[in-house]
């Protein structure tokens, strides 16, 4: 099913002093049917919000929602035809998986063997036929999760919202997970949006991301796009693993320096004259030489098997440490006994170096 959200503003007012609070603001999304889109944000930033507008939990201030073409602003959301999985699973204690899968249809009268055949079906795509006589208590966080999105979709087979669904299991079992949920929903064809704080989550999982801040969207696309074109400093600093590397820098006369160290020039830069920018580049954007133009001062040196990571500082950094991410193969060239305080010197890579206004925080390059 496809989902359509149209200057979509939600307004909540304090009952006691009437002070008004935008939620979401201009929210303008569309989601194609069979896609998996994640909304991405830090806690407060109106991804939730948005879940439950499309649920129709929340009614909208202003806009309309729309599901293939069809106005359902004003639907209830029992006529909504979506499936939503909280961060706690909501599964009844006292029923067994199987009765928590069919309740939706037995709720509406629904006859015993069109329920058996619709458990067949959905219990198959979700790999809950093993376990289907056992009470919530007696499943795993992982088979918790496959029950929920089990009974969500048993009814619902259009939409699927996901609420953080991931961030109760522990870090192996969300990683499986996310395999899992993908397969669910391309097996099942269906349209499922899912609400994440984890950018890693979102990255790994999305074919779409909404990267949001302050109850509006900062940008769309895909993983790939958002990471290597962000729009704004935010956007740049909320995705990647580990954090990106922001330095107070300065464009004059076509150079762009950090501190004394010239490190690009470009004529793009020309009609520039002591601006004050941010500088900011991807751990894997550091190319060890012994000659390179940029040099910054180790602190700790770690051996992650196919990676070190080097924790570093630099004066004209805006973070107290930094990381950099160097390929095993060039251990070598540094004295990892000796790296705190070690003078360090690397050449940049151009494609994972962005340069953002010093104002608004908007890309300049």
């Amino acid at each position: 099913m496809f989902i359509k959200m149209l200057n979509v503003s939600k307004v909540f007012v304090n009952k006691h002093n009437h002070k008004k609070t935008f939620a979401v603001k201009n929210i303008n999304l569309e989601i194609k049917k069979g896609e998996l889109v994640s909304i991405l944000g830090p806690s407060g930033c109106g991804k939730s919000t948005i879940l439950y507008i499309i649920a129709g939990l929340i009614s909208v201030t202003e806009g309309n929602i729309f599901f293939d073409n069809v106005d359902v602003t004003k639907v209830p959301p029992e006529k909504r035809g979506v499936g939503l999985v909280f961060q706690n699973y909501s599964l009844y204690p006292h029923m067994t998986a199987r009765q928590n899968i069919t309740f939706p249809l037995q709720n509406l009268k629904v006859s015993s063997d069109k329920i058996q055949e619709e458990l067949d079906k959905i219990s198959a795509l979700t790999s809950t036929s093993d376990y289907l006589d056992k009470m919530p208590f007696e499943l795993s966080g992982g088979q918790q999760q496959r029950v929920a999105i089990a009974r969500a979709l048993i009814k619902y087979s259009g939409i699927l919202l996901l609420d953080e669904a991931l961030s109760n299991l522990d870090t192996h079992l969300r990683i499986r997970m996310r395999d899992e949920i993908r397969k669910i929903q391309i097996k099942t064809n269906v349209t499922a949006v899912l609400v994440t704080h984890d950018q890693e989550e979102a990255m790994y999982m999305s074919d779409k991301i909404y990267v949001m801040n302050k109850g509006t969207i900062q940008q769309c696309g895909t993983p790939h796009e958002i990471y290597n074109n962000p729009v704004n400093l935010f956007v740049a600093s909320f995705l990647g693993v580990p954090l990106i590397s922001v330095f107070n820098g300065m464009l004059h006369c076509g150079n762009l320096k950090v501190g004394k160290n010239v490190i690009l020039k470009d004529q793009r830069f020309q009609s520039f004259n002591n601006k004050e920018v941010y500088v900011a580049i991807r751990p894997e954007g550091y190319e060890l030489k012994q000659d390179g133009i940029f040099e910054i001062e180790g602190i700790a040196l770690e051996n992650l098997g196919r990676e070190l990571v080097l924790l570093a500082k630099k004066t004209e950094s805006i973070y107290k440490t930094f990381q950099v991410i160097i390929p095993t193969y060039q251990q070598e060239q540094l004295n990892a006994n000796k790296i705190n305080k070690q003078k360090i010197r690397f050449d940049i890579k151009k494609n994972k170096l962005f340069v953002f206004d010093k104002i608004n925080e908007n890309r300049i390059f």
